[in-house]
């Protein structure tokens, strides 16, 4: 289907034709027209989809067609400033030819960037874009007009969730007309979302993309690794690999602040120059690092799972998973930062004896076993590839002495 055949916005459909905008991907095929409908929606769709054009582009023809004012008629909340930011450069790019307005607002800034933010709220943008904690603090405060906002879109809720948003996602909606629509977008699905869903969503129409599988451009392999030997595997890598061809953009996952800062500080000394990206570094050193990353000046980042979704970086060559994720959902979208746009890439993951079982549930979603690759001669064994079962104790019978 292509976005002409879908009654936009005139000047919006001009616009995305002169930017080469003409095939719809499936979840904008799906969600644009029932969100033009009016109805509410609940959507099943990981990033790299075009998700956010699927809700950005019905909200700014719906927007057009309203009489104008000064205030805030559309509320995105996003889990992360970079999420919120990226989204926000999607909307200006498309809202130039639809004069609607859009403002980001995330902490970690100054006092005057949180004054700046309070007037978007006062004089009225048309679209804010927004992390939770952030809108909170600006709630607090009583001018903040929420009576006009007749949209509100959650993307990214299962992030939002893990990161412990649900009463603050409950209490923004009350605070919102009932007469709203609302659209909620989620790469999963668990019971929380829909729990999430039934409080603040009025008899929604649902779509359901499956997950998709890894690009074929991602050659994908594992070791069978202790702890105590990872960070020496991680720079025996380096080492095979530049001989090979030097490395210039390589993103290291790990699933704790602790493990990003050791592994930065022990690969600087090891004569590898990277740097750490997580939720400690305030906003100016997290808009710079990602800002190098992207432009090469950073050639290794090692970070959390803050950069495994919402962020599009090409040319990444080399993704490694220090240990495997929680959820297997979770290493499609870790590994999804190389190999985009059609390129080629690699994708290491490190296993050690706990997480063979969480390994074998993303080959059983990935739907292909993953090779394992024997360690380096100098290191000693590694786990075995077998789920680890607990041995039962037995039970101890004896004849209790009568007084």
């Amino acid at each position: 289907m292509k976005f002409n055949n879908f009654n936009l916005n005139k000047n919006l459909e001009d616009g995305l034709e002169m930017m080469g905008f003409v095939d719809a991907t499936p979840i904008q095929q799906q969600s644009i027209p029932i969100i033009l409908s009016g109805d509410d929606l609940i959507a099943c769709a990981q990033t790299g989809t075009g998700k956010t054009a699927a809700f950005v582009l019905p909200i700014l023809s719906l927007i057009s067609s309203k009489k104008q004012n000064n205030k805030v008629k559309a509320l995105i909340i996003a889990p992360t400033r970079e999420l919120a930011k990226q989204i926000d450069m999607q909307i200006e790019g498309f809202s130039y030819f639809t004069n609607s307005s859009s403002y980001p607002i995330y902490g970690g800034g100054t006092g005057p960037e949180f004054e700046n933010q309070k007037q978007a709220l006062v004089k009225g943008t048309d679209i804010i874009i927004c992390t939770p904690g952030r809108l909170m603090a600006h709630l607090k405060f009583d001018y903040f007009d929420t009576k006009h906002i007749d949209y509100l879109i959650l993307d990214e809720a299962d992030r939002m969730l893990d990161m412990g948003f649900y009463d603050d996602i409950i209490k923004i909606a009350k605070k919102i007309p009932e007469s709203r629509q609302t659209l909620l977008f989620s790469a999963t699905m668990p019971k929380k979302i829909r729990k999430l869903a039934e409080n603040i969503l009025k008899n929604p129409k649902s779509i359901s993309l499956a997950i998709s599988k890894p690009a074929s451009g991602i050659k994908q392999t594992a070791y069978l690794v202790h702890d105590e030997q990872k960070v020496q595997l991680i720079k025996e890598i380096f080492i095979k690999k530049n001989k090979e061809k030097p490395l210039s953009h390589v993103l290291i996952f790990a699933s704790s602040i602790k493990s990003v800062k050791e592994i930065k500080k022990t690969l600087n000394r090891s004569g590898f120059k990277s740097s750490d990206m997580h939720s400690e570094l305030n906003q100016e050193q997290r808009e710079s690092t990602i800002r190098d990353f992207k432009n090469k000046k950073i050639k290794i980042l090692v970070a959390t799972d803050i950069l495994s979704r919402g962020i599009d970086i090409k040319g990444i060559e080399l993704v490694i998973n220090y240990e495997v994720p929680h959820d297997a959902e979770d290493y499609v979208h870790r590994i999804g930062r190389t190999a985009r746009a059609d390129k080629t890439g690699e994708a290491i993951t490190f296993i050690n004896s706990n997480q063979v079982s969480n390994f074998m549930d993303i080959e059983k979603l990935i739907e292909n076993t993953v090779p394992k690759i024997n360690l380096p001669n100098n290191f000693s064994n590694g786990p075995k590839y077998v789920i680890f079962q607990k041995k039962k104790k037995k039970k101890k019978y004896w004849n209790k002495k009568k007084n």
